[in-house]
């Protein structure tokens, strides 16, 4: 069966940077794009972040351009999500996602890992 497995959170410092990884497994990975979203205590999942099966278009949330970048490397089954500058707002459960090229619905999801970011 289709697993996301994500790892790499933590807690950490305003100003601090993290990497979080995402391993796939039962499913054919470039086939899919990938996103990461994230939840907070009382919020909405959010989408932060999403890239096309072959690493291009990589887009983002207003609240982390600049400071995230998403990469996924094909031979390893994995995605990546680059946090630098954090901030206590960006404290949440981040999941990743899979969507099967040219479908709009994310059909897999990972279980989530927590990112908190202390001031």
């Amino acid at each position: 069966q289709v697993q996301l497995v994500e790892s790499g959170g933590g807690l950490v410092q305003a100003g601090d940077s993290l990497k979080l990884s995402c391993a796939a497994s039962g499913l054919t990975f470039s086939s899919y794009a990938m996103g990461w979203f994230r939840q907070a205590p009382g919020e909405v999942r959010d989408i932060v972040a999403s890239v096309n099966w072959d690493g291009s278009s990589p887009d983002y949330a207003d609240a982390v351009k600049g400071r995230f970048t998403i990469s996924r490397d094909n031979t390893k089954n994995t995605v990546y999500l680059q946090m630098n500058s954090l901030k206590p707002e960006d404290t949440a459960v981040y999941y990743c996602a899979a969507r099967l090229i040219y479908q709009y619905d994310y059909a897999y999801w990972g279980q989530g890992t927590q990112v908190t970011v202390s001031s």
